[in-house]
């Protein structure tokens, strides 16, 4: 049975009956990873839950309201729908939004199935990252859940369409695959740009307070937060200048995520009540969509 715990000061969640409290690490057979990451002003009215997919080693972020349950999902997996869904039924949540933090190459967003399942949720991701969405984030744009919010920074050089979510009192940013816990986001396909990576990181989020916390969508070494400080002044390729950090991404020679020949992003027609799927094929760095209608 899987069991957690979150500490919500004045405020109180339950689970099996039970009030959360403290913070959990768990491991089950669908291998979830949950741990309470707490916020310093908004601590008394906002909570977020990390939980890890084990395949492609990717972070997903549920953060929430405690006073009006109205909840936002970060970066949601396939293969981790309905263990998501079935957390936020458990906690009485509201799931307003789910959001990826780009078009991700490694695994496939959980977005379009969710909406499929989900009254009233809505898709979010950048315009510029080429996917559909029923909204089209840009610079400024605030993502509100209850009391709370997410601003979005744009963080190109990944992808086009790479976003960084700060939470209102910039105590956490979800950084995405742009700036990782000791690295950063490849910058050998899909749109990606050393030049640019390296400029987003130190304008967008290098800038943030040295003691805002940095949540990556993924790290293969289990490690779970870093801080802005600390990447400024430990983060391997990103203490480099320009043109050093550009022959450090020129020459990584990483092999290909497994899943770079087929990465869906579902979605609904805004325009008809068909479902579809976006196939984005990868030949040669050269991307074709294919629609989908079922």
């Amino acid at each position: 049975m899987t069991q957690f715990a979150a500490t919500c000061p004045h405020h109180s969640l339950t689970h099996n009956n039970k009030t959360i409290g403290s913070m959990c690490i768990i491991t089950t057979r669908s291998f979830l990873l949950i741990k309470i990451l707490q916020s310093h002003s908004c601590a008394l009215t906002c909570f977020t839950l990390q939980l890890f997919e084990l395949e492609s080693c990717t972070y997903t972020y549920l953060l929430a309201d405690t006073e009006t349950k109205e909840a936002v999902l970060i970066d949601p997996v396939l293969e981790t729908v309905d263990r998501d869904l079935k957390l936020i039924h458990e906690l009485g949540l509201n799931l307003k939004v789910a959001v990826n933090t780009h078009c991700h190459a490694d695994h496939v967003t959980g977005t379009g199935i969710m909406r499929k399942k989900v009254v009233g949720l809505k898709s979010a991701i950048s315009k510029f990252s080429g996917a559909s969405a029923d909204i089209q984030l840009s610079e400024g744009d605030k993502i509100t859940f209850g009391k709370q919010y997410l601003t979005v920074r744009e963080t190109p050089g990944h992808t086009d369409g790479c976003v960084t979510l700060v939470l209102a009192d910039q105590s956490m940013a979800f950084t995405g695959d742009a700036l990782l816990i000791r690295g950063c986001g490849r910058t050998d396909f899909q749109q990606g740009c050393a030049k640019t990576l390296y400029q987003s990181i130190h304008e967008k989020i290098f800038t943030l307070p040295d003691e805002c916390l940095v949540y990556p969508a993924h790290d293969y070494l289990g490690r779970t937060v870093s801080t802005v400080g600390e990447e400024r002044k430990f983060n391997p390729r990103l203490t480099k200048n320009l043109d050093e950090f550009m022959d450090i991404m020129k020459n990584l020679n990483l092999p290909k995520p497994k899943k770079i020949g087929i990465n869906i992003i579902d979605n609904t027609n805004l325009y008809c009540a068909s479902y579809q799927k976006v196939i984005y094929c990868f030949f040669e760095n050269v991307k074709i969509s294919i629609k989908i209608s079922i």
